[in-house]
Formats: C-alpha cells, structure tokens, sequence
C-alpha cells in the first residue's frame, strides 16, 4: 500500500475544542481565533473533531462545517490530525471510502467504546480501518472512556503489521504500559501521551509528544515545555511542569472539556457552554481554576 505524502506529527498537538456560543451553536468565529492562537504560540500539530471537540454531540453537518473551518483557517500552516473513529467497523470503513480527506494529515481512531472488543476483535477492527485508507493512522487508547484497554501486544501488532498505522495516542495512564510499547515499537512508530501530566516522564522515556487538552488554553508554556523536554533541558520543563501540576487535575474533576473550557473562559478565549450531556464544571471547581490562574 503506498502512503500518502503527508506532514509528520511530532511535539505538542492540541485536541481543540469546539466554542459554542450562548445559544449552543458552534462559534466559528472562536474556532478562528483558537486556531490562530495555537499556531501564534508554536503548537506543532492541530487534533480536529477529537472526544475534547465533543464530536458525539455534533452533526454530521456540523463536523464537516468544523473540519472545513480549521483547515481553511490553518491554511496549511500545522499538520491536522482528524479524529475518526467509533464502535462501528463497518460504518467507519464506508466513511473512509466514501470520504475526501487530501485536507489532512492523519486520522486518528479511537478503540471502539462500550461493546468491548476483545483484544482479536480491536486487531481485526483497526485492520479494517487500515485497508479502507491510504492515510497514516494513529491509533487512539483511552481505556477511561472506551471500557476496555487496549494491550501493548495488540498495539505493537498493529504496528507491524500495517505501514500506515503510525503511532498511538496513549491514554491509558499506565506508565509500565506505555513504556513496554516504547522498547518495543518498530522503527518510526510514534507514541503520544494522551494524559498532559505524565507527559513529561513520558518523553524522557521517549515517546515522541502529547495530544494536548491543557493546550488548549495555555498552548505556548505547554509547547515550551514539551520542546525543551524534547532537547533534555529536562530542568527547566520540570519547572513549568510544576506550575501546571494543579491544572492538570483540576481540568478533569467534572470531566473533559467542562475543565479546560472554564479555564478558557477565564482566559477570555470563548464562552463556557457545552452540549448535553456534559454541563459546564461547578462552581466550586471553578473557583479552584481561577485560584490557579
């Protein structure tokens, strides 16, 4: 299979949220200025239409309207990484045939949610994405969200057995787990930390970057500390790592992105409304956020 000749991912992406505005609709002009922010503060790779964009609460309609308005307004300046995934195999298999995607530079798919593939059935599931595209795939593991945990052994299969599945993004917080996939990988698989607070260890154990939420908000002091984690100034990115070491916790107590999108709103960026089911973080959180800033 030939593969497409697409820009690299590396070092700090972000997985944008989606501004919604008073009335819950998608604040394209917001989404203007997020992307405009990120490339202004060095983030190295945008993630569109991930879990944090609250893709399961936007149309179909709306998710192309999205994908259109961050790539239009990214220009080609960073590498894009679409989210593009589900618990369907053959539903993603017909979008990825039938869809144009010449606008992006990856997908990045997530392991199937709630019917709880086994480790077989995620195999066969990501070789079916794999055959259906031409794209690098980043394989996504969040064990949080999906019920189920994707093993090493599975990840590192993968990776063998199919050039254009890439790298994973690993969320599964197990540090042991990720580790093993780092000794292990083939020559040219990247692996991501999903999780911005272990994202420091992470890279001095030599994963390749993070799929940022923390981001989001605060993109040039996170992309400063991952870029000189990545050049082994690892004192000086521990010093930001500390100040950030509240904030990581704090932007997950009343789930993602209900956190990172108050502390946006904060930061003046956007407004702090989500869609049902997800509400905004309590005030009680928020007051911690703002102690923070």
């Amino acid at each position: 299979m030939k593969i497409m000749e697409k820009k690299d991912l590396y070092g700090m992406g972000v997985a944008l949220v989606t501004p919604f505005d008073a009335t819950g609709e998608v604040d394209y002009e917001a989404l203007d200025r997020l992307v405009d922010y990120q490339i202004a503060s060095h983030t190295d790779f945008l993630c569109v239409l991930g879990t944090t964009a609250e893709t399961p609460t936007l149309s179909e309609e709306e998710k192309c309207a999205v994908r259109k308005a961050v790539v239009e307004r990214n220009a080609g300046r960073l590498p894009i990484l679409l989210g593009y995934g589900g618990n369907c195999t053959r539903s993603i298999v017909k979008q990825l045939s039938g869809d144009r995607l010449d606008d992006v530079d990856a997908i990045l798919s997530v392991v199937p949610y709630y019917n709880k593939p086994t480790q077989a059935g995620m195999y066969a599931h990501f070789k079916a994405i794999s055959e259906a595209t031409d794209l690098p795939i980043i394989l996504y593991n969040v064990p949080g969200r999906t019920g189920v945990n994707m093993l090493p052994e599975t990840t590192l299969r993968l990776a063998s057995d199919f050039k254009n599945v890439v790298g994973v993004k690993e969320a599964s917080g197990n540090i042991e787990q990720i580790e093993y996939i780092l000794r292990h990988r083939p020559e040219g698989f990247k692996v991501f930390s999903g999780d911005d607070g272990i994202t420091l260890p992470l890279i001095k154990s030599g994963a390749d970057g993070v799929i940022s939420v923390l981001g989001n908000a605060y993109a040039a002091e996170f992309a400063e500390l991952v870029h000189l984690a990545q050049a082994a100034d690892f004192a000086a990115a521990e010093a930001i790592d500390k100040r950030f070491a509240e904030l990581y916790k704090l932007l997950f107590v009343d789930g993602n992105p209900a956190g990172v999108k108050c502390l946006m709103e904060l930061r003046g960026m956007l407004q702090d409304v989500l869609r049902l089911p997800l509400v905004p973080a309590t005030q009680a959180t928020r007051d911690k956020i703002a102690a923070q800033l």
